[in-house]
């Protein structure tokens, strides 16, 4: 059985980017987030709502600062208790598991799409995309680029403006471009 670009796209597999279905989930994000970013202030039960169903699960007791932005958001599972500051852009095009307790600053993006490196491939319009696995009580400070296939463990501290290109382990401080630990918690 051929596997749609979606499934592709969620097993890790080169697809393409462009295919109707897919774009029809962007858009309907869109739509989402178009309601989400131009809310009032006053209106959180209209924010609850939107964020219920645009992620794919969201736990108890959170709060999103708009501007919020996201490719799909179905592909967003998060825990309780999740805080996220202004300004956060989440590309889902793979898994984004977040765990209970997590606090995003502002300005944060967390890419789970990349493009092949080898240009040949590149222009043929096909992409890629890893998941990303945040844990239990993370700080993620302001300016954080957390990039495809990066697991971040309990715990851990992740210091403004990093840029986290590979896999950190729970109960740590790391910081830096790229980001390394340089304390244990």
């Amino acid at each position: 059985m051929t596997k749609t670009e979606r499934e592709k796209m969620l097993a890790g597999e080169l697809y393409r980017a462009a295919d109707p279905e897919l774009v029809a989930l962007r858009r309907a994000a869109q739509t989402h987030l178009y309601a989400f970013n131009q809310s009032r202030p006053e209106e959180l039960e209209v924010r609850e709502e939107v964020v219920r169903s645009l992620f794919h699960t969201i736990g108890p007791s959170f709060e999103i600062t708009p501007p919020f932005f996201c490719d799909y958001g179905g592909h967003i599972r998060a825990g309780k208790n999740l805080y996220i500051n202004a300004y956060c852009t989440i590309l889902d095009c793979a898994w984004v598991t977040i765990g209970d307790n997590v606090l995003i600053a502002p300005n944060v993006q967390i890419y789970a799409a990349y493009h092949p490196t080898d240009p040949a491939v590149r222009l043929t319009g096909l992409e890629l995309a890893a998941p990303i696995a945040i844990g239990n009580n993370v700080w993620l400070g302001g300016g954080v680029i957390v990039c495809p296939g990066v697991t971040i463990g309990d715990n851990s501290t992740i210091g403004a403006g990093s840029v986290v290109t590979k896999s950190i382990p729970a109960d740590v401080v790391a910081v830096g471009n790229p980001c390394r630990v340089i304390r244990n918690i």
